[in-house]
């Protein structure tokens, strides 16, 4: 099983510490990469694609894990592009 399945199953098991950092590798095993904005990018990222519409999420914080309805708005998406 390599990495990015793994990642894919924990994410698809909705735990309650997947990081911000999990979701930018796993999404970059979809051609998503996140778009890199200036020092005060603010609280919103956007991770892009070539032919999908972007994903843009509130950037996790204080702590890096990603909340409950984050995760599955992401799985959403995904799912409606056909990517899962």
């Amino acid at each position: 099983m390599t990495k990015r399945d793994k990642i894919l199953q924990r994410f698809f098991l909705k735990p309650r510490d997947f990081t911000g950092d999990e979701l930018v590798k796993m999404l970059a095993g979809f051609r998503y990469e996140l778009l890199k904005t200036g020092k005060s990018g603010g609280s919103r990222v956007k991770y892009v694609h070539e032919t999908l519409p972007p994903i843009f999420l509130h950037r996790p914080h204080p702590a890096k894990v990603l909340k409950r309805y984050q995760i599955e708005q992401i799985e959403a998406l995904l799912k409606n592009e056909g990517l899962i």
